[in-house]
């Protein structure tokens, strides 16, 4: 089956770009032009007609790249022409009209590129996340991943192990005759290695994970302390309603944000105090449930109240800034008892010291999380696959140790599977769909 697809972001624009791909690219091209294939990799101007009627429905730039040297390994071409939405649905209904034809799944092309082994599972994921990225954090991670530096070290330990695999399968397989000395040190050795290594990688504090979903920041405080204001100050819009009525935030609100540079992701919730209203209970529920969770708690409170009891006090830790709010009310010295918290003076009001604080963030982030350049793990299902692959490894040592090699050997069998998943190297259709529906650009509602 021959796919396509708007390549380009949906709307107008100067150009858009549409691809095709499959054993009868050539003919569509053929077809739609109504000439012959031009160059292999160059660009070459041509006008783009109705396949019924020779009606001309625009005039742009056409590229052939034949299989396998293409992105997705097979025969594709690319549609340069002008990026209006008449174009654009005028040339997706002559290619719906072509038989064998048909517009493309989400994430198809880059699904067929890791079929026909153009590119791994990795660097597929990493696509995704370079297109979606919108920090220059994201983008770096996305570079570092596509680069192949994972994968070589995923592949790495998965042919270490199958190595060893062998060398048990082999004592199966032959079991009058004793393997020697060397060797069987070696599949401790190696096994072992392999286990600490991956183990060491998943002491990560999920750093991958959080550059690419965004670091959880929890605004948390008692009630119109300016938890609300904040959100609202730091998203550059209304979020969150803002009132002076205690108890107006009940739930959760959240919002993505591109904090100087930093992907997060901001709570704004209920206040925390004393109450007897059940629906507000559960908000100051979730409140302290956000605030556990979150990778930095800003902690907010009236200048004039600074006094911190119960709750409130718990949540002052390494993760938290405390955020002291309408500061140019303060008469005096600020109260010592804050000298051994990391702390900001703010007024959102007068717009006062905002800057520091964000750059006070910055530095918690960078301080705690952003330390590692050879980021391995950047979603969960790689982080759930590598526990999984150290479980068994665990379990291929005790059973070895009790020279029970068959059952042994399966251990060895699943670890060496788990590591493989990471990388595509097993077929596990609903897993691809899951990563490949990712690809989501082309809006099939514009059709």
């Amino acid at each position: 089956m021959t796919i396509y697809a708007l390549s380009t972001g949906p709307g107008i624009s100067g150009i858009a770009v549409i691809r095709v791909s499959g054993k009868k690219t050539g003919d569509v091209i053929k077809k739609i032009t109504r000439n012959k294939l031009p160059n292999p990799r160059e660009a070459t101007r041509r006008k783009f007609n109705y396949i019924n009627t020779n009606e001309l429905i625009d005039e742009g730039v056409l590229l052939w790249f034949p299989g396998p040297n293409s992105y997705t390994g097979e025969d594709l071409a690319e549609f340069h022409v002008h990026g209006s939405r008449a174009v654009i649905n005028a040339l997706h209904k002559t290619l719906s009209q072509i038989k064998n034809c048909r517009l493309a799944e989400p994430g198809e092309f880059t699904k067929r590129a890791f079929q026909n082994g153009k590119i791994s599972l990795l660097k597929a994921e990493s696509i995704a996340d370079l297109i979606s990225s919108e920090t220059e954090i994201q983008r770096k991670q996305a570079l570092k991943i596509m680069s192949g530096k994972s994968s070589d070290q995923f592949n790495s330990w998965r042919e270490k192990l199958l190595k060893i695999l062998s060398h048990i399968e082999a004592k199966i397989d032959f079991p009058d005759e004793d393997l020697a000395k060397d060797i069987l040190t070696n599949i401790q050795k190696t096994s072992d290695q392999v286990s600490s290594e991956i183990q060491k990688t998943l002491n990560d504090q999920k750093v991958g994970e959080r550059i690419r979903e965004g670091f959880k920041i929890a605004i948390v405080g008692p009630t119109n302390s300016g938890k609300s204001s904040l959100l609202n100050y730091l998203s550059k819009r209304d979020a969150a309603i803002v009132s002076e009525i205690a108890g107006t935030t009940r739930d959760v609100i959240e919002t993505h944000l591109n904090l100087d540079g930093y992907p997060v992701v901001i709570s704004d919730t209920a206040g925390i105090r004393e109450s007897k209203n059940e629906i507000e209970k559960k908000g100051i529920k979730l409140a302290l449930n956000r605030a556990e969770d979150a990778d930095l708690k800003l902690v907010i409170i009236e200048a004039k109240n600074v006094d911190f009891k119960g709750v409130l006090k718990d949540l002052l830790d390494e993760s938290a800034i405390i955020v002291i709010n309408k500061s140019d009310l303060i008469k005096g010295k600020l109260n010592s008892k804050f000298k051994k918290y990391e702390h900001v003076l703010i007024s959102i009001k007068k717009d006062l010291n905002l800057n520091k604080l964000i750059l006070k963030i910055k530095n918690k982030l960078k301080n705690k999380f952003i330390s590692s350049e050879n980021i391995l793990i950047t979603r969960e299902r790689h982080r759930q696959n590598l526990k999984n692959c150290v479980y068994h490894l665990q379990k291929f040592q005790e059973k070895k140790l009790a020279n029970d090699f068959d059952k042994a050997a399966e251990d060895l069998r699943l670890a060496t599977r788990h590591l493989g998943m990471i990388v595509g190297k097993v077929d596990v259709e609903e897993l691809l769909g899951s990563i490949f529906n990712d690809f989501c650009i082309y809006n099939r509602n514009n059709d």
